[in-house]
C-alpha cells in the first residue's frame, strides 16, 4: 500500500498489528493537561506528588487516552476511511507515566466484521496499547467503524491485507 493510499474495512485482517506515533511526555503538558481535566495532587504539584503513593509527578490516566486518540488519528485513522468508534469496552492503566517518558502506540486487530445491515461500513475490533519501551503503560479495546472500499461495497466479508504499518 502507498503512503498516501486510504484505508478501508478491507484492509484490516485479524491479528494485523499497527505501531506508531512516538511522544514524549513533559512536567509542563502533564500539569496543564491535569490544572485542566484532573486536578489532583499527583498530577499537578511535584512538590506535593514526591511525597504520594507513587514518589512523583504522573500523568493522568485521561490524558494518557487523549494522547492515545492524538496519536491513533495522527498514526493511523488520519490516513483511513474510518467513520468513528460506538466506545472503548475496556480500559486499564498498568503503570505511571511520568516526565521525560518516551511512549508509542501499538494496535493488534482482534477481529472485523461486515453487518449485512449496513453494507457500507465494516466493524474493526482494535487492542491499543501505550508502550514505554517494552512496558505497557496503558490500553484499550474499541471498535471502529470504517467505510468499505466502494468496489467491495455489499460484497460478504473479506479478510484484507494491509501492511504492517510502522
Amino acid at each position: 500500500m502507498s503512503e498516501g493510499a486510504v484505508l478501508y474495512f478491507e484492509d484490516f485482517k485479524t491479528g494485523q498489528t499497527f505501531a506508531y506515533g512516538e511522544h514524549v511526555l513533559t512536567e509542563d503538558e502533564i500539569v496543564a493537561f491535569a490544572r485542566e481535566f484532573d486536578p489532583q495532587p499527583m498530577h499537578v504539584d511535584p512538590e506535593a506528588a514526591k511525597n504520594g503513593m507513587l514518589g512523583g509527578l504522573i500523568a493522568s490516566g485521561w490524558h494518557l487516552c487523549a494522547l492515545t486518540m492524538r496519536l491513533t488519528v495522527d498514526g493511523l485513522f488520519s490516513r483511513a476511511a474510518s467513520l468513528g468508534a460506538p466506545g472503548v469496552e475496556e480500559i486499564q492503566w498498568r503503570r505511571p507515566a511520568r516526565p521525560g517518558d518516551h511512549i508509542r502506540i501499538e494496535a493488534t486487530v482482534l477481529e472485523t466484521s461486515a453487518p449485512k445491515s449496513r453494507p457500507d461500513r465494516g466493524f474493526v475490533k482494535f487492542h491499543f496499547d501505550m508502550m514505554r519501551g517494552r512496558e505497557r503503560v496503558m490500553f484499550f479495546v474499541s471498535t471502529v467503524m470504517f467505510r468499505r472500499h466502494p468496489e467491495t461495497e455489499g460484497r460478504p466479508e473479506t479478510e484484507g491485507g494491509a501492511p504492517h504499518v510502522a
